[in-house]
């Protein structure tokens, strides 16, 4: 495939909520353009496009698919994204290497939870959008309730630039025609509507227009792309993809009215940090410096080679030049530069301005900006969820513990809503994914590509112990003598509560040598070493001061570990007299729900001891609860929504502050603390 120049490369993300006909659409473009023999099925397992193991168990998508093809010379690079809301992570990370979003709706289900997700998220990240409405001839589609609904939750901007004809077994175009017979709506109607709204952009066409009440086709062609790149016009086109209805219309539509690079959302390359940050706009051409950026991060199961796909922006690199991630100083030597299409690569003589490029065997993450020299800067990607379901791991095997690390680290790399960590409070292993069903994958993944087994259990909240009051010289005398050398510490300390959130704080309030200098901070650090392990439920202490007013030493017998184990010992003393409390997690919840679950969802926050801070009601009949929520309460939240809205709930969660846990749960958590501990000894 030769160098095609950026004002002829048509970059899209199909995106849309599950069961809407993204992957079938996709399937039925590479058909229609002869690169397949057949038209691929999601049910059968025949898709080209889901190709991995897990889409084809689960007969949806799990991994977004890059495919490509040429089209009245015009290169279209597709991006087919998952559509369940627990893998919106790569489905929004997409967004980072087109300028238009299509977003498929089903004409049967209607719009979806995740639809409005990721037409918000391509709206709010600068994208131009266009809806295409699948299955058009279903026996359950409701044409005239669809569009009525596109119009009310994605605004007036909507116009369909064809309409079904036939009972669905064509489309008529509305751009050039302005009479005929139709399936829904008035086509003329369609067609002046569809003039204004690509006119107002444009003041000599507006005026032209209102002067002689038409424009040129020739003349309006070159405003159509900046009307919808603009967002004053998103395209609404109806196809059905298992019997060829819409779908050349629909690749025409893409070369008229998708904005090329040169046309739509303007990337900026941001240099510094806060109010210092230099903002200098990327101009998408094949001249200047090379510069890119990664978005998705993928792997051949077989090969175990590592991808990493980038979107050029600007310049050109050659398979024997040198790229440099931005902040680094080691270039790396590309070798090969490949374009993807589903499982199959080809390589590629350059890495063109404007289009999708994957490197092999390199280091890199996503969201890495890649240059043609060493130096700085970032660009910014599209915000994703923060991960908040999460599961604590632990290996089957010995064998699966020296493993476990380097599967998570790969799938982690390729998810950008998929974490894992180390828990440094619990000491539990805890992955952190978007759903219970995102984290069931993971672990299918890492069974199947690392075979690696484990089993999961919900982890530990972390709470934390402080105190609610004062007590002053509180005393401890360490003691022990075995023969030999002994061990002699005596302390006295005043413990009181710090400012919530300035952690702890150590005084050295001891005048002249009854304690001696050498030995102070060895009580300091014993303190610190018993807020580690916790007192009264084995949780970290935060939020408390230390005031070190006296004691006394021995001659021979005083050392470092006496006075830690004194230091140690005191704390515990002085802390159960400080009225201990423990505190617990707090966070911010945001649910979308259709609104017939309002009532339902706010009394169910309400039982989880949750406070409602207000209501939002959203376009489609959906209203958001914004909520603050004990983290405790929710830990299972997303197998809760699903159950009671049947799965058209979505949620966001994000930690908040920490709060005081009421009396009589805390009772309970020391309960189970001293149970724990009794059966342990």
């Amino acid at each position: 495939m030769g160098t095609v120049p950026v004002d002829r490369i048509r970059n899209l993300a199909l995106v849309g909520h599950s069961g809407a006909g993204k992957t079938t659409l996709g399937e039925a473009i590479l058909y229609k353009a002869g690169l397949t023999t057949r038209l691929g099925s999601v049910d059968d397992g025949t898709s080209l496009l889901d190709f991995d193991q897990e889409s084809r168990e689960r007969k949806h998508t799990v991994d977004s698919c890059l495919f490509h093809l040429q089209h009245e010379g015009h290169l279209l690079n597709f991006i087919d994204t998952p559509g369940m809301p627990d893998y919106c992570g790569q489905a929004i990370a997409a967004n980072a290497a087109v300028e238009t979003a299509v977003v498929v709706v089903s004409a049967a289900s209607g719009i979806g939870v995740n639809t409005r997700r990721m037409f918000n998220t391509a709206k709010s990240y600068g994208l131009a959008r266009m809806i295409v409405v699948s299955r058009l001839d279903a026996e359950n589609a409701n044409l005239p309730d669809v569009l009525a609904a596109i119009r009310e939750t994605f605004g007036k901007e909507c116009r369909p630039i064809n309409l079904p004809t036939g009972g669905g077994k064509a489309v008529v175009d509305c751009l050039e025609r302005d009479s005929g017979p139709t399936d829904v709506l008035d086509l003329a109607e369609c067609h002046t509507a569809l003039i204004d709204a690509i006119v107002e952009t444009d003041d000599e066409l507006m005026e032209q227009f209102m002067e002689s009440g038409s424009v040129p086709p020739e003349k309006l062609a070159p405003a159509i792309s900046k009307a919808v790149a603009a967002g004053h016009l998103i395209p609404v086109l109806f196809v059905s993809a298992k019997h060829d209805v819409g779908i050349k219309e629909l690749l025409d539509a893409i070369v008229k009215y998708a904005p090329s690079p040169v046309v739509g959302k303007r990337r900026s390359l941001l240099v510094g940090e806060g109010d210092a940050a230099r903002e200098t706009p990327i101009e998408p051409s094949a001249d200047g410096e090379f510069l890119a950026q990664v978005f998705k991060i993928t792997s051949d199961p077989k090969s175990n080679i590592k991808y990493s796909v980038a979107r050029v922006h600007r310049g050109s690199l050659t398979a024997d030049g040198q790229v440099f991630v931005a902040g680094e100083r080691k270039g790396q030597r590309p070798g090969h530069l490949l374009k993807l299409h589903a499982a199959e690569h080809s390589e590629v003589e350059a890495a063109c301005a404007g289009d999708l490029v994957a490197f092999a065997k390199l280091d890199f993450k996503i969201g890495d900006v890649l240059m043609a020299k060493a130096g700085e800067g970032r660009i910014l990607m599209p915000k994703t969820p923060t991960p908040m379901y999460a599961l604590a791991l632990e290996p089957k095997s010995r064998a699966d513990v020296e493993k476990i690390s380097s599967a998570l680290q790969r799938l982690a790399e390729e998810d950008p809503c998929f974490e894992y960590q180390r828990d440094p409070e619990t000491n539990e292993l805890v992955m952190r994914g978007l759903g219970d069903l995102h984290l069931t994958v993971m672990q299918s993944k890492m069974k199947q590509h690392f075979k690696v087994e484990m089993t999961t259990k919900t982890p530990k909240i972390p709470y934390r112990e402080t105190i609610s009051t004062s007590v002053k010289y509180v005393e401890y005398t360490h003691k022990k003598q075995t023969g030999g050398a002994g061990q002699y510490a005596r302390v006295f300390i005043d413990l009181e509560p710090n400012e919530r959130g300035k952690g702890y704080e150590f005084i050295d309030k001891i005048f002249g040598g009854v304690i001696d200098q050498a030995f102070r901070p060895s009580v300091d650090k014993g303190i610190r070493d018993q807020m580690k392990r916790g007192v009264i439920a084995g949780y970290p202490v935060v939020d408390v001061k230390v005031s070190l007013v006296d004691g006394k030493t021995h001659p021979v017998d005083s050392k470092d570990i006496a006075f830690q184990i004194a230091g140690r010992q005191v704390f515990k003393k002085a802390f159960v007299q400080c009225k201990p409390i423990l505190l617990e997690p707090i966070v911010s919840l945001e649910v979308t729900v259709p609104t017939e679950f309002m009532g339902e969802i706010t009394r169910d926050i309400a039982g989880k001891r949750g406070q409602i801070l207000g209501q939002d009601m959203l376009p489609g009949n959906q209203v958001c609860v914004r909520a603050q929520v004990p983290l405790a309460e929710v830990a299972n939240y997303a197998s809760q929504l699903k159950s009671v809205t049947g799965g058209q709930g979505s949620y966001m969660m994000e930690l908040s502050h920490y709060d005081v846990v009421p009396p009589n749960i805390q009772q309970q958590i020391v309960a189970q603390y001293k149970a724990k501990e009794e059966e342990e000894s």
